[in-house]
């Protein structure tokens, strides 16, 4: 195996060599640049010489060659270069793959840096956790540095964020999900490719995905995928189980393969009152195509029938009334500090939807149960019962106090708190709790 190996390698340098004779300027620079990097960064090397690119004689000086008017380039042994290869660069050949990434939520993801959750971790944290934290993931503004080396500033570099701002004005990074320098296919369509980013206490796909029965058949049946395969359409090339990029990006017997991973998506699950998007009976007749390469067209549409009462019920039960307390509470001044996240119900507000709520619709839509009710349901209602109301209480504000009141006395959802526990069994048993709900599932 050595042997065949040590031969394809060899193979594969007169090929690259052979190549940058093509053209003598960058003939020059490329042969510089492999074998100073094969000596003095062997990993980096190595990932480029077994990727598709060096297969296809794609060189170093391919990707990181600059022009005068970049504001990033720089003279690095004879060759005009740039450190940074933005979506813009990589675009040169995959302009189709460009245009969706650029339409896409991950493009738009550095936009974090003006939200209320950068706004959070620059002042209850600090400049380095805002940086390490929500930039590595989101994406962060590219600084130039005259005086560094690279002209690139040590605060904003290294980042691989999605939604990268980069000094040529594009947003994003290619190798957020294709890591450099490999950029290797097979890697971004794992769902570890995605985990970086997508977990924890806010957002936990990945940790929804490992407890539903989508990732327990991937990870029981990981060598059946056909992972390295160059076509890779699910029904056809595997069927054993479903990836992130199977249901978001990737290609199925009739719907093409995109790079814009909100396609698909139907229901806006990120804000405190989750909408449906833009255009979205066709984003999920889209993903419906997906769910029914290996599922029947009755547990597709039951799936968000179901979905769709518990996004519902989230809105309607928690996310709108609280919405409404701190409304109250802001219109009527009624904050003790005059600073965001200065105040104890604030804070109850936020983990309320953007921890909790998120939780259980993210389970709830990516099938994982636990997730949807003790993780999610569960902790939004303990949330809203035991630390919303009682904080919005303590304030003490008629006008408050009068919206709590008609809120757990005379809506039927939440009417069980005054309801003696043995009468609450037996509604639940005759249905009448149930009818309470009807609605949500029309």
């Amino acid at each position: 195996m050595k042997h065949i190996t040590g031969v394809v390698l060899l193979m594969l340098t007169f090929a690259l060599l052979a190549h940058a004779d093509s053209n003598p300027t960058d003939a020059q620079v490329s042969g510089k640049c492999m074998t100073c990097h094969k000596e003095k960064s062997a990993g980096l090397y190595q990932q480029w010489f077994m990727s598709a690119h060096a297969m296809h004689k794609v060189t170093c000086i391919d990707c990181h060659g600059a022009r005068q008017e970049d504001k990033d380039a720089f003279m690095h042994e004879g060759g005009l270069i740039a450190t940074l290869v933005t979506p813009k660069d990589c675009g040169a050949c995959h302009p189709k793959e460009q245009t969706e990434v650029e339409n896409s939520y991950h493009a738009h993801a550095g936009e974090i840096l003006e939200s209320a959750d950068a706004y959070l971790a620059h002042v209850a944290g600090g400049e380095p956790v805002a940086i390490m934290g929500c930039e590595s993931c989101h994406g962060g503004k590219v600084e130039i540095d005259h005086n560094s080396p690279n002209r690139l500033s040590p605060k904003s570099w290294p980042n691989a964020g999605i939604g990268r701002l980069n000094p040529d004005g594009s947003k994003g990074s290619c190798n957020a999900c294709h890591t450099r320098h490999s950029f290797s296919v097979a890697q971004a369509r794992k769902p570890e490719a995605c985990s970086k980013c997508h977990l924890g206490p806010d957002h936990p796909q990945k940790e929804v995905y490992e407890e539903s029965k989508h990732g327990n058949a991937y990870y029981t049946h990981m060598d059946e995928m056909s992972i390295d395969s160059d076509r890779w359409i699910v029904g056809v090339d595997y069927f054993e189980a479903p990836t992130c990029a199977t249901c978001h990006m990737s290609a199925t017997i009739g719907t093409p393969v995109t790079h814009d991973v909100g396609r698909r998506i139907s229901w806006t699950l990120r804000p405190p009152v989750s909408k449906f998007k833009d255009d979205w009976e066709t984003k999920r007749a889209d993903m419906k195509a997906v769910c029914n390469t290996c599922h029947s067209s009755t547990f597709a549409d039951g799936h968000y029938y179901q979905l769709d009462a518990l996004v519902k019920l989230y809105n309607e039960k928690f996310a709108k009334p609280a919405t409404e307390i701190m409304r109250i509470v802001k219109e009527r001044n009624l904050l003790e500090s005059p600073a965001s996240f200065g105040n104890k119900i604030e804070w109850v507000y936020w983990e309320l939807w953007h921890h909790e709520g998120r939780r259980a619709r993210h389970g709830a839509a990516m099938m994982g149960p636990d997730y949807t009710w003790w993780h999610g349901i569960y902790d939004v209602a303990q949330h809203f019962y035991f630390k919303l109301l009682p904080e919005a209480r303590k304030i003490n504000d008629p006008e408050l106090n009068a919206y709590i009141d008609g809120l757990i006395t005379d809506d039927p959802m939440h009417a069980w708190l005054s309801t003696p526990t043995g009468e609450l069994k037996e509604k639940i048993r005759s249905g009448e709790i149930q009818e309470i709900y009807k609605a949500l599932f029309e």
